[in-house]
């Protein structure tokens, strides 16, 4: 099945002392480049935040204001692309594959959306696949999306979610890199 990607990575990475997490390197690719790769079979490829050099090219965006959150970067980030599914992932996710990707979308079956959950068995609203449709009627519910949470936007959607695994597991201090 056809999909976009969406790169979410404008977060200001606080927990990491103001290191830019994108840039962050793992044995030896950086944690932006490891996310996509993992979406390299998507139809196109958008990033929120700003530029940064990348293994390969993509279209880039910002929300607007900059630093309005995830939920502004996704809306910002959904004016590219038309495939009917949209894979989201926030750039912190290091450990996610194109086997992840292939299996979110592979997922979906009649559902709004297919997401990992971390290893703690977390939910990542930003490590799924989501149906173009469901996501412009919830940012549509939801109003202005500056400084709203993830999981509100969700709130209405009916998801399926992985097994806990790794792959799901994203980075927001230094010590979730040794676990």
């Amino acid at each position: 099945m056809d999909f976009d990607a969406v790169v979410v990575a404008g977060g200001g990475s606080t927990r990491l002392g103001g290191v830019d997490k994108a840039l962050v390197v793992l044995d030896g690719v950086t944690f932006l480049d490891r996310v996509l790769r993992a979406v390299n079979a998507a139809v196109s490829t958008v990033v929120v935040g700003p530029v940064r050099t990348t293994y390969r090219e993509v279209e880039w965006t910002q929300e607007d204001p900059p630093g309005s959150g995830p939920v502004a970067g996704l809306a910002a980030g959904l004016q590219s692309g038309s495939a009917p599914v949209v894979v989201v992932l926030s750039c912190d996710l290091p450990w996610v594959t194109a086997a992840d990707v292939t299996q979110l979308v592979d997922s979906l079956g009649s559902h709004d959306g297919s997401g990992l959950r971390d290893s703690d068995g977390r939910d990542q609203w930003l490590a799924a696949a989501y149906r173009r449709s469901s996501l412009d009627q919830a940012l549509e519910r939801l109003g202005d999306p500056r400084d709203k949470s993830v999981r509100r936007l969700m709130a209405d959607l009916d998801l399926v979610w992985s097994e806990p695994t790794r792959s799901g597991d994203d980075v927001d201090t230094w010590a979730d890199l040794d676990e």
